[in-house]
């Protein structure tokens, strides 16, 4: 499984997709789902925050598709609740320094029975066992 967006990995995420512009996800480009994927799982999460591993996005019972537009959350899908304690995608806004941002998708061969605001600790618990491919890309970010 593959996942490309307008940055590459290891390289900087554009400013637009922060907390410094317009604080929306970037568009994401999935390929290479295994055949037998029910839905997807995206989690984007900061693990060099000085509390700890920041979350800033959850997603879960994504369709099986091709991509995620930028501003958008594909029909269908649910948004697991963040650091920010908001059930939707906060952008990269790092105290200081360069902070690592992953991009962590996961194939699944089953539907996640948890509502909206679910925690990344209960996402990963559901996914356990069901889990047939992964992959991840990885923006970095820093404020002027």
């Amino acid at each position: 499984m593959k996942l490309q967006s307008v940055f590459n990995n290891n390289d900087k995420i554009p400013e637009k997709y922060t907390c410094d512009g317009d604080d929306i996800n970037p568009l994401l480009e999935i390929s290479d789902i295994p055949e037998n994927t029910k839905t997807l799982v995206l989690i984007v999460d900061d693990p060099d925050a000085p509390m700890g591993i920041w979350v800033h996005w959850i997603l879960f019972n994504i369709p099986v598709i091709g991509k995620i537009e930028e501003n958008s959350v594909p029909e269908g899908a649910v948004q697991g609740i963040n650091d920010f304690k908001k059930p939707e995608y906060g952008g990269p806004c790092p105290p200081g320094g360069t902070h690592r941002y992953f991009f962590k998708l996961y194939a699944l061969d089953t539907e996640l029975d948890l509502a909206e605001g679910a925690t990344k600790a209960e996402v990963e618990q559901a996914m356990k066992n069901h889990v047939l491919d992964k992959t991840e890309l990885v923006g970095l970010y820093s404020r002027n």
